[in-house]
């Protein structure tokens, strides 16, 4: 259906693209897979027509295809789920599915809406997005939005759907309505491009597997002749192994954080600890709570009585501001775009904002240029941020390496406490692992103590030495003997899917 053939893009400093050929096929779930930087996003950006090929070329249905921009993509009915989240705060859920059709609700220049949010409904059903079409997105969550950008590509009606990084915020009961749905789509003949870090994912619902690695094409497979080990190996040049990482030793009656009787718009009571030294896990489906009370925890929601503490002792934090040079303690946010960076500005002062007052008491009133260089070149030398330069602004990064950005700036902070929401949304396998290394040293040898909120199981049962199962803004079950005896993942997950029935 859709031929790129030998396609070559190039960017200031960097060869995105080095003559890449591939082809996908209707009624097929092809996996588009690489490191952060290994080109993919820019292949799904050339092939919607948001970027223009150097040089080689593009076949619909074997006529020349020549994409202006994204709506002349959208007209051939191809359309892109962002991996970045891209939706109007201000607007409606409805508006932002319907927000490139709008026109055919119009009656003169009177919008018909209650058309409007009844076909957007449809879409929002297919999707499993529960809640009112004229509900504003602006206050929702990372994973609510990513599943109303999801309907938005729906309901163009497109025969290629580009999907880049769609379950990077979902728990694995939405990715299983999200892949249920790519079945019902191959059977209408959709060809689907799915972009994604979970290997598990591409063995579970692709049909052909496509590796890039530094703009270069490494081959394409059938998925049914690989494993994870062979994508692995593609990907990287190496294979990677997998092994129970061991206990942590965690005081269980030294509590580095605590909430008590939290009540406020979204809780009703909510109490739970943070023991120091401790990886406490916090999983549960998207709208449960488990991001709500972190920020309730750093002052962005406010409560209406209860307490917070931090070693012990009652703690005012009204702002993520007092919890760092206050109490020590960071939160990396789920949603980097929005909350965790300033796209806008450089790597180095993305990375070096959290101790920029530390750097101006080294000299009494003079803050040092050099040492906010040294210590921002020295994260992306741990973290292996692929960039041109500390100058580069941080919109011009891959989202895997803006991720990484966005954790280095509260390592450098060297904060005691870490409350950290989907630290590997848009990681590669490789710095994945790294990231997963990085957590577990922390806590291992570091002893900090750390709230872990993930909708990746497997990350959480790698990482997680308790693990609080949030159901609807409440706790539901606990799993308190995770750093007692080695547990089978499976198991593990057997249990928490019980308290979420």
């Amino acid at each position: 259906m859709l031929d790129i053939r030998s396609v070559s893009k190039s960017f200031p400093g960097v060869l995105a693209l080095d003559s890449v050929s591939v082809g996908f096929r209707p009624g097929e779930t092809h996996a588009l897979l690489g490191e952060n930087g290994a080109g993919k996003s820019t292949l799904m950006k050339i092939m919607c027509g948001i970027y223009q090929p150097d040089s080689g070329e593009l076949t619909l249905d074997g006529t020349r295809l020549q994409l202006k921009d994204y709506h002349d993509a959208i007209r051939r009915k191809i359309s892109i789920v962002h991996q970045e989240l891209q939706v109007v705060p201000m607007a409606s859920v409805a508006e932002n599915i319907m927000l490139d059709k709008l026109g055919q609700f119009s009656r003169g220049s009177v919008l018909d809406w209650k058309r409007l949010e009844s076909e957007a409904l449809c879409y929002m059903s297919e999707v499993g997005l529960v809640m009112p079409p004229r509900t504003a997105i602006g206050p929702l969550s990372a994973a609510q939005k990513q599943l109303a950008q999801i309907a938005r590509a729906l309901s163009s009606g497109a025969r290629v759907l580009l999907l880049d990084e769609p379950t990077s915020s979902l728990t694995l009961h939405e990715a299983a309505t999200l892949f249920a749905l790519i079945d019902k789509l191959k059977e209408g003949g959709v060809a689907i491009v799915f972009v994604t870090h979970k290997l598990e994912e591409v063995l579970e619902v692709s049909d052909v597997v496509t590796v890039l690695r530094d703009g270069k094409l490494i081959g394409t497979e059938e998925t049914c002749c690989l494993d994870r080990s062979s994508i692995i190996e593609m990907m990287i040049g190496r294979t990677m192994t997998n092994s129970f990482r061991g206990f942590l030793p965690v005081s269980r009656d030294e509590l580095a954080l605590e909430a008590v009787g939290i009540h406020n718009e979204f809780f009703d009571g909510i109490s739970l600890g943070l023991r120091k030294g401790e990886i406490l896990g916090l999983y549960g489906l998207v709208g449960s709570g488990r991001t709500e009370f972190a920020k309730t925890v750093l002052g962005e929601f406010p409560r209406d009585s209860g307490v917070v503490k931090v070693m012990g002792k009652p703690a005012r934090i009204r702002s993520v501001y007092d919890a760092l040079h206050r109490y020590g303690i960071g939160y990396v946010s789920e949603n980097r775009k929005e909350e965790g960076l300033i796209l806008g500005d450089t790597v180095t002062t993305n990375i070096a904002i959290t101790i920029w007052r530390r750097l101006s008491r080294l000299v009494p009133g003079v803050f040092s240029p050099r040492r906010e260089e040294a210590r921002s070149r020295e994260m992306i030398e741990r973290l292996e941020i692929r960039t041109p330069s500390s100058r580069q602004t941080v919109n011009r990064l891959s989202g895997g390496n803006q991720q990484k950005v966005s954790i280095a700036k509260w390592l450098v902070a060297d904060c005691a406490i870490l409350i950290i929401d989907e630290p590997t949304v848009g990681v590669d396998v490789g710095a994945k692992e790294y990231i997963h290394q990085l957590i577990w040293r922390m806590a291992a040898e570091e002893g900090k103590s750390i709230i872990l909120i993930s909708s990746d199981m497997p990350e959480l049962i790698s990482l997680a030495r308790r693990i609080l199962v949030f159901k609807e803004f409440r706790i539901v079950g606990e799993l308190d003997d995770l750093n007692e005896t080695a547990r089978d993942p499976d198991e593990v997950g057997r249990r928490i899917g019980e308290y979420l029935a």
